[in-house]
């Protein structure tokens, strides 16, 4: 009755370990046309306008933006970027947000000046738009910005408008934890 009993702890034990690893692995895809795989966080980082940014919208409900880093893979030749999507919650447009030194990244350790990419041309997307109407840019991004991102308590964006207002979006909640997994599951996390 033992052997049956361990066997069931064994099982149940393998189960879990793989569901755990599952969950913490990005989603990775194979574009079908181009042979190029990409990998990205199971859904993107959402943030928020800040207060002084909505006070600006003068009572109108706060924008958001969405970002998330892009590994590319072309038969073994990795690139990397960030994926941007503004959702802007008045009737302010966010301005051209691939113009240069339009879009600035916050950390704990500094700023980084997004520089605008085009990204591979796939016929999947790595994230989901949360409206159409919202505009979508890639940034160059290598793995020691990434490594910088995944260790810092803050994370904001400043992007510049139309008019030259700056608008400051801010994580809604600790994204340490999945953007660490995020580099583990990549094999360059630098612990």
């Amino acid at each position: 009755m033992r052997v049956p009993t361990l066997i069931a702890v064994l099982l149940i034990g393998l189960l879990v370990g793989c569901a755990g690893q599952s969950s913490i692995k990005p989603v990775e895809a194979l574009d079908e046309r181009t042979g190029m795989t990409f990998s990205a966080l199971q859904e993107p980082i959402e943030l928020l306008a800040g207060a002084q940014s909505a006070a600006l919208g003068a009572g109108k409900r706060a924008g958001l933006a969405y970002m998330g880093p892009v590994e590319w893979n072309r038969s073994g030749v990795f690139s990397y970027g960030l994926w941007v999507h503004i959702v802007p919650g008045n009737d302010r447009p966010p301005g051209d947000i691939q113009a240069s030194a339009t879009l600035t990244l916050i950390l704990d350790a500094g700023t980084l000046v997004l520089s605008h990419i085009e990204a591979p041309k796939l016929g999947l997307d790595p994230y989901r738009q949360a409206v159409s109407w919202g505009p979508v840019a890639y940034f160059d991004l290598d793995v020691e910005g990434l490594r910088r991102m995944a260790s810092s308590r803050k994370l904001e964006l400043d992007v510049r408008a139309a008019e030259g207002s700056l608008v400051t979006y801010s994580s809604t909640q600790d994204t340490r934890a999945a953007l660490t997994r995020y580099l583990r599951a990549r094999g360059i996390a630098s612990d």
